[in-house]
């Protein structure tokens, strides 16, 4: 992107229509925990022709992220801060700017998007004569929030949802859980013993049943699962003193109209391919 588009966005967004706010202070620091968050938030209506006119297309943009603003030092800072940007935008560009910074080239690389189909927009219209299409008004909605946090651990969610014209629209959940202590994100891989795959799926196909009140794996497909194979662990999960928290996303393991799929497995059903004394334990005193 050209440096004078980004001013543009920039000075759009926060000096003239005041489109985009940092709520400061507004989280602070939780407890047991030194980090404090703040927030910028987009309320954005976004054009398809490049003119100020609501009765033509546009793009009802709502974004809002959450993001550490102290933390430790200013290296660990850094590093919490990359690892929150990554997975909330979801590009490693924006990895080494400032949240704010950030912020302003996602708004405005998503405006080049949407307005990219602005000559379709023009063909079509052209055949329908005096009718707008329709079809060329979009969403987006988009944030991140905090699930659970100690000393060593922060679990967050990040939502993304739009309508781009067709007949409904998407919606998707991704977690992340961070390490405090090293800073590195966590996988299946940091949680259980080699060869934990096929019980941990036993153990989610278990709690799906019990949650769906279904006597036997196949009698899921009657509840509108897809394919029994399908349940698996995906990595898409949280943590808390509970348990570990999976979501499968539309048409993961399910049909659209069954939204997405939760299923949390205590750690009293885990304690067979837990890693013994690994960070589980180190990060809840107490297990159900």
């Amino acid at each position: 992107m050209k440096t004078n588009h980004l001013i543009f966005y920039a000075a759009l967004l926060f000096l003239g229509m005041g489109l985009l706010s940092s709520c400061i202070g507004g989280f602070g620091s939780r407890k047991g925990s030194d980090i404090v968050f703040d927030s910028i938030v987009v309320n954005q209506q976004i054009p398809l022709l490049f003119e100020n006119d609501t009765t033509l297309p546009y793009s009802d943009v709502r974004v809002s992220y959450t993001y550490p603003k102290q933390f430790k030092d200013a290296e660990s800072l850094a590093r919490l801060q990359q690892i929150f940007q990554g997975t909330f935008f979801e590009n490693v560009g924006y990895d080494s700017m400032t949240p704010q910074e950030a912020m302003s080239l996602y708004i405005e690389d998503y405006a080049e998007e949407y307005r990219s189909i602005s000559n379709m927009f023009y063909e079509e219209k052209a055949q329908l004569g005096d009718r707008t299409p329709s079809w060329y008004w979009y969403l987006m909605r988009h944030s991140n929030k905090i699930l659970f946090q100690n000393d060593s651990l922060v679990s967050y969610a990040v939502e993304y949802s739009d309508y781009r014209g067709g007949a409904h629209g998407s919606y998707r959940i991704t977690y992340t859980n961070i390490d405090l202590n090293r800073l590195v994100t966590l996988s299946e891989e940091d949680l259980f013993v080699p060869g934990y795959y096929r019980p941990l799926t036993e153990k989610i196909l278990h709690q799906l049943m019990k949650a769906y009140e279904a006597e036997e794996p196949d009698s899921l497909l009657m509840r509108g699962f897809f394919n029994v194979e399908d349940i698996a662990p995906n990595n898409n999960f949280w943590l808390n003193e509970e348990g570990i928290h999976y979501s499968y996303n539309q048409y993961e393991i399910a049909p659209y109209s069954m939204g997405v799929i939760d299923v949390t497995v205590p750690y009293s059903r885990l304690e067979d391919i837990l890693i013994p004394n690994g960070l589980v334990h180190r990060y809840f005193h107490e297990k159900n």
